[in-house]
């Protein structure tokens, strides 16, 4: 069954695109990422249809973990996809915590392990590994993670990671969920072993087809199944017109100097899937349909996910039906300001959406 989420803009919302999660690139955030605010946006898109809500994690957010036991307690059945640096905490208290979320949210959780793709980041962190040692890392880290939910005493003995009789108690139920993404072949690997959902930005269709090819391969190379996400922002509005009209304000609202600023540090950047996602606009405000109502405008001045399904209902509900049938099997989207557009997707756009029979065999 095709899922859909929605996104929890933990660093602040508005009506302008923009940075998730650092100051390159900013919006005017004109909604404080207050607890109250928050809430609202969860409890929208849980009575829109959503499945789940994603948070972001970086330097300039706060603390998923925190954030999301908070909101937790403001919703019913949303789950909580709560993203988390692989690396920056031992895997066997990540453990601990994902035990005490489920206990407070009645099995709520989701995780997203991010690796990484900004080496002066990492760095600020206190992180020096290069880009593929961090891959391994993140591999070694997801094992012991697993091993601990088991509960049952383990060893572990690994490059990054030493553990003598660890594990919890008892076997954590439900268990979460674990996404994560990478376009680099260090992250297809430990996708293919070790994720549930693997992830992807949103890239026109004949390469979401090859990659979604991929990994399927790759895991059934383990012995292994895996659903397949994508990350894509929404603009629909009743008629065609109004859509690109409204694409055309976010885009008028990107300064220059946000721009470039964006620009400087995606080029810094080691991550495979950032540059995939830098190359689709190369920088330029010319020519930013690269698909069929398919929108990089978002990349000039977002880290990560950078483009928008931008039409009428109808035409975003074929797009993301196409996108289906490629074999995706969930969809996390986001607009802005988050709240409205959550129940704007969730009424207009998602009941429209046919998604029958969508995988290939």
């Amino acid at each position: 069954m095709t899922q859909f989420h929605w996104f929890l803009p933990t660093s602040g919302d508005g009506h302008e695109a923009g940075s998730a999660t650092v100051a390159a690139g900013a919006a005017k955030h004109t909604r404080v990422a207050s607890l109250g605010y928050l809430s609202q946006v969860a409890r929208a898109a849980e009575s829109a249809g959503f499945t789940a809500v994603l948070t972001p994690v970086g330097a300039g957010c706060p603390d998923p973990w925190i954030v999301c036991t908070a909101v937790a307690t403001a919703t019913e059945r949303l789950r909580f996809l709560v993203a988390f640096r692989a690396g920056f905490a031992l895997p066997t208290l990540l453990a601990q915590q994902a035990e005490a979320f489920q206990a407070i949210s009645g099995g709520r959780l989701a995780l997203n392990a991010v690796t990484g793709g900004d080496a002066v980041e990492q760095r600020a962190y206190g992180d020096f590994l290069s880009h593929d040692e961090r891959y391994e890392r993140t591999g070694e880290f997801l094992e012991v993670l697993r091993e601990s939910w088991r509960g049952k005493p383990f060893d572990y003995h690994g490059k990054h990671y030493q553990v003598e009789q660890g594990g919890l108690r008892a076997p954590l139920q439900p268990t979460p969920p674990i996404y994560f993404g990478g376009a680099s072949p260090a992250a297809e690997a430990v996708a293919a072993e070790l994720a549930d959902t693997y992830l992807l930005w949103g890239e026109p269709p004949d390469a979401v087809a090859q990659r979604v090819e991929r990994i399927r391969a790759m895991a059934a190379a383990h012995g292994r199944s895996l659903n397949v996400g994508i990350r894509l922002h929404i603009i629909a509005r009743e008629t065609s017109a109004e859509a690109w009209a409204r694409a055309d304000r976010l885009l008028a609202g990107m300064s220059p100097e946000r721009i470039a600023a964006a620009q400087a540090r995606f080029a810094r950047m080691d991550s495979v899937g950032q540059a995939r996602m830098a190359a689709l606009h190369g920088g330029s405000s010319d020519g930013l349909e690269i698909s069929p109502n398919l929108w990089a405008g978002i990349g000039l001045v977002r880290e990560g996910a950078g483009t928008a399904l931008v039409g009428s209902y109808d035409e975003v509900a074929q797009r993301l039906a196409e996108y289906a049938a490629l074999g995706l099997d969930e969809f996390i989207l986001s607009g802005w300001p988050h709240l409205e557009e959550a129940y704007r997707v969730g009424e207009h756009v998602l009941p429209l959406v046919n998604v029958t029979g969508s995988r290939p065999a």
